[in-house]
């Protein structure tokens, strides 16, 4: 991989001091950075021009540490914009489910490259993808070579029901673990360390309670990611207390689902004892907020969350809830939400809430030892914005340019693991334009198979 020279950018490091430098540099060697601080005057570094493979010129443009983006479903860039005017249960049963069954194995592998080159181009080096798609054991293999392939940190939440509505999506409890396992054994750190899997249970209301206090114990083991969607909804609620007589994060604390390893998706309709019990647990709050905004789900707690000590890190959610991934714009959207929510101007300054979809995605993941902040000896997750835009400059402060004016068409050079993998806004590993191609020619298919039982499959402008 060698040595990449970043010069004459403003850098965001996101450290412990919150350390900003103007005409700042980064070098990196290999997978790391070796070196961060602002370029001295006096040509003390200029040695370095003649020693790496590349120089970067990042003058007028803004670097920070790659976006975490802590919940996605990859293979939902098939299903944006079917319909927008749905609610949860009614976008699933048209949309979401009779779309995915459609999928065949090549589909699921470019949906999932689309949703990663999305991802990247939008500043994120790192997403966990929900994936609950399971009609072939291809298709778990196919989004995850598409991670792989794609030059992308990214892992695979393996979903799993075993009573969900959907009868055809539901799987057998020892299905599940297994090839769980078999996803293990043959990802767990591919792609030179980038890939992984976790545990993923898709939610509370399609899994039965013997399979989550299995998957509690299958976590615990093998120390796995517990990713799950938990308070979406009210109806979730309702549900959990008519089956259980438990609020959804008091199931999820009772099969011994809860600590520091989960990830709480959602968590709109959490109260006020389930807060305490996150808190208590050390567990994270993936917020969502584009998400909850077009399903009207409902404002998550954050600002109170985020007084309790909770970890609350950001997530795109899939495409098909969003309609993008755009990691970029869930900045200002997070921002602006609970300003508006709380009627208080003063929640969620710029910092915070880069903080929360950096270094707060980091510790989501378990890895705040080497992700989430630019400094030396972490691993070279890098994301370069150019802020010489009409709609951004002139720039008083970095932070709010990249919050309040940015988006994912700004970013302009993207590393992962000290690789070039975005360079001048295309991606480096994987020709957009051909897979774009080819994917529309599957869906235009794919919505030809479906327009005569699901109508809004059949519906154009």
């Amino acid at each position: 991989m060698g040595k990449i020279l970043i010069k004459n950018g403003t850098i965001l490091t996101m450290n412990q001091e919150k350390q900003t430098f103007k005409n700042g540099y980064i070098l990196t060697k290999n997978d790391v950075i070796e070196e961060i601080g602002q370029w001295p005057a006096d040509g003390s570094k200029d040695y370095l021009l003649k020693e790496v493979d590349e120089v970067i010129n990042a003058d007028g443009k803004a670097i920070i540490p790659g976006l975490i983006n802590c919940h996605t479903h990859l293979f939902q860039t098939y299903l944006r914009g079917v319909s927008d005017d749905l609610v949860l249960l009614d976008w699933l049963q048209q949309v979401i489910w009779p779309g995915s069954l459609a999928m065949t194995e090549e589909d699921f592998y470019l949906a999932a490259m689309i949703g990663c080159i999305e991802n990247l181009k939008s500043g994120a080096t790192f997403i966990m993808d929900h994936h609950y798609i399971h009609t072939s054991p291809q298709n778990d293999e196919e989004v995850l070579r598409a991670i792989e392939e794609s030059g992308i940190r990214g892992v695979m939440a393996r979903g799993g029901i075993d009573m969900g509505k959907e009868s055809r999506l539901n799987e057998t409890q020892d299905e599940i673990f297994s090839r769980t396992d078999t996803l293990l054994d043959r990802w767990s750190g591919a792609g030179h360390g980038r890939v992984g899997v976790a545990m993923g249970p898709l939610n509370l209301y399609g899994c039965s309670r013997e399979f989550l206090e299995r998957a509690a114990k299958f976590s615990d083991t093998r120390n796995l990611i517990t990713h799950v969607h938990v308070a979406e909804t009210k109806d979730q609620i309702n549900h959990t207390m008519a089956r259980y007589g438990l609020r959804n994060l008091e199931l999820v604390e009772a099969v011994g689902m809860l600590g520091p390893t989960t990830q709480v998706v959602h968590g709109v309709w959490l109260d006020d004892g389930e807060l305490d019990s996150i808190a208590r647990n050390q567990a994270t709050v993936v917020h969502c907020p584009v998400s909850n905004m077009y399903l009207a789900s409902g404002v998550a707690r954050v600002p109170e969350m985020l007084e309790k000590g909770i970890n609350v890190a950001l997530g795109t959610d899939g495409p098909g809830s969003n309609n993008c991934q755009d990691n970029l714009e869930v900045l200002k959207i997070t921002a602006c939400l609970h300003k508006v929510n709380q009627l208080d101007s003063t929640l969620l300054p710029p910092m915070q809430v880069i903080e929360m979809g950096t270094k707060n995605g980091a510790k989501a993941v378990g890895r705040e030892q080497d992700l989430g902040s630019l400094e030396v000896g972490k691993k070279a997750d890098i994301v370069i914005i150019d802020l010489l835009k009409a709609h951004i400059s002139p720039v008083h402060r970095c932070s709010s340019a990249i919050v309040y004016n940015a988006n994912g068409n700004d970013v302009s050079h993207v590393l992962v693991n000290g690789r070039v993998v975005v360079r001048n806004g295309k991606c480096t590993f994987v020709d957009e334009e051909e897979i774009l191609k080819q994917a529309q020619v599957k869906v235009d298919q794919m919505r030809e198979r479906l327009a005569s039982t699901y109508p809004i499959f059949g519906m154009v402008d």
